[in-house]
């Protein structure tokens, strides 16, 4: 006997371009002649509907509040025209799309469709790339313009002045030593940030550790006259990865110290919690002003451009801080009282 083939019901053209648009990533919204929105997708609703409902009881001028939008639409009913072009919405913040609208031809009928592509994070991105390269360029300009201008002075004959071709010599070397610096440290960010850098945490006996930062860090203190002082009792033990916490630690006591006023005190304790050990650092600087306190951890941000580059630093170390602590699954936070000093936390989890 031979078996009849079920034959499936063919589906109409609607039916089929419901199943393409679930499929789409992108935003996908069609409209009738009269502008009637006959069509989208989930992506077009999250982005457009705002929570008002299905788009399909819209209007376009009720979902995109955008004259551009609306005009690309028209000219794709009216005259047949394609078109791509890139507007914003503002919600609760601001969003990009880019989009291109086309005539499409529905059951012998006109119709428009635009597909929407999202460019916020992109744009985004090439901000921050931008940015990014104008910094470095900025901070590798400085040094390298007081390089050649020495390296011409004593090409000059200034290198036959025994009074001061060793000086001359010394800012030569400072400055390269700062664009070496600057070079370790964009190195070592972009690898934390493309995730090429794990950590093998285990339990670490903080006292000591401070102590060894301390040490390597005293010139420094004293030429400032500042103090030093561990109050991390000696057999305190935290979780987390030798070298990387000291890299964290290290960042943070060298600022406190190169920002502390004169004859001052830097502090390092630690307090417990339930599930996390603070390490908190103290100093007794000029404190930071409310305005910088939520961007001080992005890359170069410098809530005093001119005094951090008196005090030399390449703008990256809290950057990197920040990074190596949320590696640890912890935190890093920041207190500050203008005329009274700050005090940088890094949270790390306790082991479980």
């Amino acid at each position: 006997m031979v078996q009849k083939k079920e034959v499936l019901p063919e589906k109409s053209s609607h039916q089929i371009l419901s199943d393409v648009l679930r499929t789409m990533r992108e935003g996908v919204i069609i409209v009738a002649e009269d502008t009637q929105i006959i069509a989208s997708n989930q992506s077009a609703y999250e982005a457009f509907a705002r929570g008002n409902g299905a788009l399909e009881t819209k209007r376009l001028s009720e979902a995109i509040r955008d004259l551009s939008v609306h005009e690309a639409f028209r000219r794709a009913l009216e005259n047949g025209e394609s078109a791509e072009l890139k507007f914003e919405i503002l919600a609760a913040e601001k969003r990009i799309f880019s989009v291109r609208v086309a005539p499409i031809e529905l059951d012998k009928t006109k119709h428009a469709i635009g597909i929407f592509y999202e460019q916020t994070q992109i744009e985004h991105l090439e901000r921050v790339r931008q940015e990014f390269l104008s910094n470095v360029s900025h901070e590798l300009r400085t040094p390298l313009t007081s390089i050649l201008a020495f390296v011409e002075t004593l090409e000059d004959g200034a290198i036959d002045d025994k009074e001061n071709n060793q000086r001359f010599l010394s800012v030569i070397r400072k400055n390269a030593e700062r664009m070496h610096h600057l070079i370790d440290d964009i190195l070592e960010l972009s690898s934390i940030e493309a995730g090429k850098i794990e950590i093998e945490p285990r339990n670490i006996v903080l006292s000591h550790l401070i102590d060894e930062i301390f040490v390597n860090l005293s010139g420094k203190a004293d030429h400032k006259e500042v103090r030093l002082t561990n109050e991390v009792a000696a057999d305190k033990t935290v979780w987390a990865d030798k070298v990387r916490l000291e890299q964290m630690l290290t960042n943070l006591i060298d600022n406190a110290v190169k920002f502390s006023r004169e004859a001052g005190e830097v502090k390092v304790s630690v307090t417990e919690q339930d599930r996390n050990d603070l390490i908190s650092v103290a100093d007794e600087g000029e404190g930071i002003s409310g305005e910088h306190l939520q961007r001080i951890f992005e890359r170069f941000y410098r809530a005093d451009r001119a005094r951090s580059r008196e005090v030399g630093g390449t703008g990256l170390g809290l950057a990197i801080v920040k990074h190596l602590a949320r590696l640890h699954g912890g935190e890093i936070s920041v207190a500050s009282h203008l005329g009274k000093g700050s005090t940088f936390t890094v949270e790390l989890p306790k082991k479980n």
